[in-house]
C-alpha cells in the first residue's frame, strides 16, 4: 500500500487555527511517542513555533509554512505529510512511491508548520483586531469596502511581513517598499525596521544556522508555480532539482517578479548558504484559498515533499 491518501491528519473544514495545530501535534504525539517534537522560539504574543522532525538519517532538510497569516492553508499541508510519512514508516509501507522506511532512515526532515501564528489567529477570527494598533487602523480602512481583513492581511501581528524581513537584499526590498508608499507597519509588504527585527523570523534563522540542511522548502499560496534562485544566485544542483519538483508535482518554474526578489527565506538561504532553496506557491485563486482545496493541493504536493528530501 502506498500511504499518500492524505486523510490521516488534519479535520480543518473552517481553517487551520494553532489550536488545530496543537490539536494534531498531540494526536501525532500520542500516536508515535518517539516521534520528536519542539519548539525552535515563540512568536510576538509568546506562542510556541512548534516543529517536528520526521525521520533519523543524516541528511537534514527543512520544510517551513504560514510565513502569512491568509495563507494558513500551507499549514495543514506540513501536518498532513507528518501524520501519512509516520504512518507508513510504521505500517512499512510506501509515501509517494518510495518505501517510508528508506527515506526514514536516509534522511530527517524537519518541519515548521507555522512560522506566523500570530498573523494566522488574527485573520481566522481568533484575535480581536481592535485590541492591537495594526490591524485596528487597517480595519478601519477597509470600513465600508467590502473587503474582509483576512483577504488583506499577510503580516506577523506587528505588521511586519515575515517574509520580507531576510537579510537578503533586505535594503533593495525597503526601496521597493517606500516606492510603493509603504513606509511602516502594515497588512503587508513592510518588511520591519531592520533585517530578523520579529521573533519568529528570528527564531527561524536560528534554527536554519544550527543545523546542516542541505535543501529548504518554504510553502506560500498561490500560484502553482515553484521560485528556485536568488536573482541570479543558484546553487549547483538547483535547476535540476527544480525541474524534477516541477515534474512531480505539475507546477511552473519561474523566477521571482522584480517586485518580489528580496529579503525572503528562501532568497537568505540561498544565499547565504549557497544550497537548493524553493518557494512552493500551491494551489491557485484568491487568498486566503478554501479549506476545500487542501486535498488537491496536498496531492499535488506530497511527491514533491518526498522527493525534495531525497537529494
Amino acid at each position: 500500500m502506498d500511504r499518500s491518501s492524505g486523510r490521516s491528519l488534519p479535520d480543518s473544514p473552517d481553517g487551520y487555527s494553532y489550536r488545530c495545530l496543537e490539536r494534531d501535534l498531540l494526536r501525532l504525539r500520542q500516536r508515535y511517542p518517539r516521534l520528536e517534537q519542539g519548539s525552535l522560539g515563540r512568536s510576538v504574543l509568546g506562542r510556541p513555533l512548534h516543529y517536528l522532525r520526521l525521520g533519523n538519517g543524516p541528511h537534514e532538510f527543512f520544510y517551513n509554512a504560514a510565513h502569512h497569516a491568509n495563507e494558513w492553508i500551507t499549514s495543514p499541508v506540513l501536518m498532513r505529510f507528518a501524520a501519512d510519512l509516520a504512518a507508513a514508516y510504521s505500517a512499512g509501507e510506501m509515501i509517494g512511491g518510495y518505501p517510508a522506511a528508506a527515506l526514514w532512515e536516509r534522511s530527517s526532515i524537519y518541519l515548521l508548520p507555522m512560522v506566523n501564528p500570530d498573523g494566522v489567529e488574527l485573520v481566522l477570527g481568533n484575535e480581536n483586531p481592535e485590541c492591537y494598533e495594526i490591524p485596528a487602523r487597517v480595519i478601519r480602512e477597509l470600513a465600508g469596502t467590502g473587503t474582509p481583513l483576512a483577504r488583506v492581511w499577510k503580516a506577523n501581528i506587528r505588521g511586519v511581513d515575515l517574509n520580507l524581513n531576510y537579510p537578503a537584499g533586505w535594503e533593495e526590498a525597503k526601496r521597493i517598499e517606500w516606492e510603493q508608499g509603504i513606509t511602516g507597519p502594515a497588512a503587508h509588504d513592510y518588511g520591519g525596521p531592520a533585517p530578523l527585527s520579529e521573533p519568529e523570523t528570528g527564531a527561524v534563522a536560528a534554527f536554519t544556522c544550527q543545523h546542516d540542511f542541505r535543501l529548504v522548502l518554504a510553502f506560500h499560496t498561490q500560484g502553482r508555480v515553484i521560485y528556485w534562485r536568488y536573482l541570479d544566485e543558484y546553487p549547483p544542483g538547483a535547476w535540476e532539482i527544480a525541474q524534477v519538483l516541477a515534474a512531480v508535482s505539475g507546477y511552473g518554474l519561474e523566477a521571482n517578479p522584480p517586485d518580489a526578489s528580496y529579503a525572503g527565506y528562501k532568497d537568505w538561504f540561498i544565499h547565504d548558504f549557497d544550497r537548493p532553496g524553493f518557494t512552493v506557491e500551491v494551489g491557485k485563486g484568491v487568498n486566503p484559498l478554501p479549506a476545500s482545496d487542501l486535498e488537491e493541493i496536498y496531492r499535488e504536493n506530497l511527491p514533491l515533499m518526498v522527493r525534495a528530501a531525497l537529494v
